[in-house]
């Protein structure tokens, strides 16, 4: 094998880290760092504590994330959570403020920047100078003009191509070090899981509500035209098709309003369009 000179990158790290592991301690004295406890595990337990009194909410999980990072990812002023789209839209969730935000849109805007060429395939991306940065010199004079020199970007999942990262900024050159990465990839991974918590409690929940909105839809139905269990659901079934709706947002309207939505003409639905009885009374009275 040729020698290269150069130590091989560790494993989740920026290229620009080249040291020995060491171990991650939150230390708080980045400029955004404000009263982090000298334990990580202790701030990793206090955000799962927290994080379990959202049940489910994600984008208040996001938001939580986001606050937390700032308070103990030294270097950290500044924090998104973005969720890149096809590798072509990054899309911010969460966000302590409108610089972040904005530096975040510039990449969709200019398609250029860590979120869209390099998180995906590195775990870890780190500027630590935009005004001489040449991996994506637009971005960076964007950077720059809203007042980031710097910024620390840790990928948080994968999928297809789609992804979600934590970027951390700050108006300073080389805010971010070996010890911003060491704590930033431990929060990373403890976010990744407790996001990945809460958007299965959110759709478990929105499971069930889907679920009591069409059991009380079909209740409606079976008893204004004395149909069973089965035909009251062909009836939604069948306005979802004609309407081009999804079933449990006609179930909503049908709860809500008591009207249930019927052909592309206005007409509204009726037993015998599923070739039920209209509620004159059961076929044949059998």
């Amino acid at each position: 094998m040729a020698e290269t000179g150069r130590e091989p990158r560790r494993g989740g790290r920026s290229e620009q880290s080249r040291r020995p592991q060491q171990p991650a301690r939150a230390t708080g004295d980045g400029s955004g760092a404000h009263g982090a406890t000298d334990d990580l595990a202790e701030v990793m337990g206090q955000l799962a504590r927290s994080l379990q009194d959202l049940h489910g909410d994600v984008d208040a999980t996001l938001q939580q994330i986001t606050s937390t990072a700032v308070l103990n990812v030294p270097g950290a002023e500044h924090c998104t959570i973005s969720y890149v789209t096809g590798r072509r839209r990054v899309q911010p969730r969460a966000s302590t403020g409108e610089v972040p935000a904005a530096v975040d849109e510039a990449q969709s805007r200019l398609q250029e920047g860590p979120c869209l060429d390099s998180v995906s395939e590195q775990t870890t991306v780190r500027i630590d100078d935009m005004r001489q940065e040449s991996r994506w010199p637009t971005f960076a004079q964007e950077a720059v003009r809203l007042g980031v020199l710097s910024s620390l970007s840790i990928q948080l999942f994968v999928e297809a191509d789609n992804l979600g990262a934590l970027n951390m900024y700050a108006g300073a050159p080389h805010a971010f070090g070996e010890e911003s990465e060491d704590v930033g990839l431990v929060f990373a991974a403890h976010a990744a899981i407790a996001i990945a918590g809460a958007q299965q409690e959110s759709h478990l929940r929105l499971a069930m509500g889907s679920r009591d909105l069409i059991g009380q839809a079909k209740g409606i139905l079976m008893e204004r035209y004395k149909v069973t269990s089965d035909q009251a659901f062909a009836l939604l079934s069948q306005a979802s098709q004609l309407t081009n709706r999804k079933l449990v947002d006609i179930a909503a309207e049908l709860c809500q309003t008591g009207a249930l939505p019927g052909r592309s003409t206005g007409s509204r639905m009726t037993a015998e369009s599923v070739g039920q009885p209209s509620g004159q009374g059961r076929p044949g009275d059998r």
